[in-house]
């Protein structure tokens, strides 16, 4: 849809500067010290000419197709439903990305039900803190007030580590098994940051490689402090980072199994990684559990801006409206999520209805087994057979407890 590629060009004139400011030609200013300077001095030469002949013109041409021929021809309309059958195909994806027989109705009223839930929840957090004024008063005051922002890159990028590290001190005590890779921490890439989410989650499969917990650093007055924790949870650990590397360390599975990712089970584990940091003691400050909350709502609210959207008829700016009424996200953030949900029509569902799952496995397991009920061996279940549709999981889950009814 044309709406969601408004900016997009940004993203690719981006790359079109001069040759030694290019990131291709970075490469050959760096040389091991065991090269001669006639070495250097060719390669230089051969490695500028490259650049400016073959990849700088390249740049330029998807540049010029993409403003003059792709971008003006574009569909109009936002939703799935206005594809060729695509009703039935929206449908499919609603049962793709869930991994679960639902219909866009039922996850739809789902959304309303658990919008209405957090919501309450926020206002009790905003009625603790004293403040007066509005529900959007209070959006208003997060997302203006210089005390939730930093003022540097690095500012933000130490108070993501000094999270992080606090999460790694949790893991021992709710999880049996933990990956062997680390992870780092950086910020996104310049080039592609503007279009680009608040945080993600790169993995490595290299053995002799980290993963990374990217924090974007672009538009800091649009990245503030109250969502880091809950942020840090879901895409460093326990969230994917811990989730994809025990995943990838599943040697008795195929690859296709080791390093295949099903959105249901990374991102609804994602989500209850979030929703566990209440138990292991994050959250203290009010705001920050605000933050969890909004983190919360917006994933609620991706139910009912996505089926809107998709299947009943919704405007883009409607999606908008709903979202920035009812989360703290910055309003850079709810436009880029809801051009984002417009162009991969289902996925944002699958966020809201793994972590309901698990969070349901989890108190199935927890009635059923009583005082045998042990949070590490749990969790370690989750995770033992790799990310699975969450039909699956749930077999796997009764398998666990009825297994673990029959221990002494």
């Amino acid at each position: 849809p044309k709406v969601t590629l408004n900016g997009f060009e940004d993203s690719i004139s981006a790359y079109i500067v001069p040759v030694e400011k290019s990131g291709y030609f970075k490469p050959f200013t760096q040389y091991p010290s065991y090269f001669t300077e006639a070495q250097k001095t060719q390669l230089t030469q051969e490695g500028r000419a490259l650049v400016e002949q073959k990849v700088l013109p390249l740049y330029q041409n998807f540049y010029d197709f993409m403003t003059k021929e792709y971008i003006p021809n574009a569909r109009e309309n936002i939703a799935a439903s206005s594809l060729p059958n695509g009703a039935e195909f929206y449908e499919n994806r609603v049962r793709y990305y869930t991994t679960l027989n639902m219909t866009s109705a039922e996850v739809h009223e789902l959304g309303l039900k658990e919008v209405k839930r957090i919501r309450q929840e926020m206002e009790q957090i905003i009625k603790s803190v004293g403040f007066n004024g509005s529900f959007a008063d209070f959006l208003h005051f997060l997302r203006t007030d210089a005390q939730f922002y930093t003022t540097s890159a690095d500012q933000l990028l130490k108070e993501a580590a000094f999270i992080a590290k606090k999460a790694d001190a949790m893991l021992p005590k709710y999880f049996g098994k933990l990956p062997r890779k680390p992870y780092g921490i950086a910020p996104v890439p310049a080039e592609i940051a503007p279009k680009y989410t608040t945080g993600r989650y790169s993995g490595s499969n290299s053995d002799d490689e980290p993963g990374y917990y990217w924090v974007n650093t672009y538009a800091l007055d649009k990245r503030p402090l109250y969502e880091l924790e809950a942020l840090t949870l879901h895409e460093a650990v326990p969230g994917h980072h811990l989730q994809i590397s025990l995943n990838s360390e599943l040697t008795s599975l195929p690859d296709f199994r080791r390093y295949g990712y099903i959105s249901a089970f990374g991102e609804g584990w994602g989500l209850y990684c979030e929703y566990l940091g209440l138990e292991a003691g994050f959250y203290q400050d009010p705001y920050s559990n605000f933050g969890r909350l909004t983190y919360e709502m917006w994933r609620a609210a991706r139910l009912v801006v996505d089926t809107g959207m998709h299947a009943q008829g919704w405007s883009r700016q409607q999606a908008i409206d709903f979202m920035a009424s009812n989360t703290a996200l910055s309003l850079h953030n709810v436009t880029t999520e809801i051009d984002r949900y417009i162009s991969w029509p289902g996925q944002a569902l699958s966020y809201k209805i793994g972590e309901l799952t698990i969070k349901r496995l989890r108190a199935k397991a927890e009635q059923e087994l009583g005082d045998k009920f042990d949070i590490r061996a749990f969790h370690d279940a989750v995770l033992e057979n790799g990310s699975v549709p969450m039909s699956i999981l749930e077999q796997q889950i009764n398998d666990f407890i009825e297994a673990k009814k029959a221990t002494r």
